[in-house]
């Protein structure tokens, strides 16, 4: 599997917004960046950063990625007008989904290796970037959420052509990882093979964890 690139975007914390008269500050705003090539690091790409580090970025979320591939979906459904960085994203990425995206697979991008960790999870300040209050919502619904890469291998990358699938695990997909943390009608067999994934960064997995206790079959 290769990824087109189609954009490599990058922003740092500012206020983007007030809630309740206070001005909310988040790094969600970025702009494709004119370099030809970017420094990936173990926890972001060189100009990049966030606001709220309690719930952004670390190792875990180093690198988010949204497919194009969901551009026509947003803007004929929800009339969303679409773009780079339309949801806060590292990279724009155009050839898979999250149903063909699992969590373990690594990519190759230039000098740096990636690896998928978990589903983004959306939160208020997507709907405020977004000026629609319900994107966060539709997100949810739809499983439409992207996904977070860690930095296994720094180095140099660069801001155009393709990242290369060079391991498929065979863990869960993207779809049914967001959907095992998420949605209240998921199967418990998929809650289980998700909370099993090796490479599913630890924030996701108690998450899934909790809707796992107590068993479906359980007395108790």
């Amino acid at each position: 599997m290769e990824l087109r690139i189609l954009s490599v975007n990058v922003g740092r914390p500012r206020v983007i917004g007030y809630l309740h008269g206070e001005p909310v500050r988040s790094g969600i705003v970025k702009h494709p960046t004119a370099s030809e090539m970017v420094f990936v690091g173990a926890t972001s790409i060189a100009g990049d950063a966030q606001a709220d580090l309690s719930v952004h970025g670390g190792a875990d979320k180093a690198v988010y990625a949204y497919p194009a591939d969901h551009w026509p979906w947003w803007e004929r459904e929800h009339t969303l007008p679409c773009a780079a960085a339309t949801f806060g994203e590292n990279l724009t990425l155009e050839g898979a989904d999250e149903t063909s995206v699992r969590i373990g697979d690594r990519f190759r991008w230039g000098e740096a290796l990636l690896e998928v960790s978990q589903p983004r999870g959306p939160c208020f300040k997507l709907g405020i970037h977004t000026n629609r209050a319900d994107t966060p919502g539709i997100m949810t619904r739809a499983a439409r959420c992207g996904w977070y890469l860690r930095v296994l291998e720094e180095g140099q990358a660069p801001a155009s052509g393709t990242l290369v699938r060079v391991h498929e695990s065979a863990s869960p997909c993207v779809r049914d990882a967001f959907r095992a943390a998420t949605h209240p009608n998921i199967e418990y067999a998929i809650c289980e093979a998700v909370f099993a994934a090796p490479a599913l960064a630890q924030s996701w997995r108690l998450a899934v964890e909790r809707r796992l206790a107590p068993r479906p079959d359980s007395n108790n």
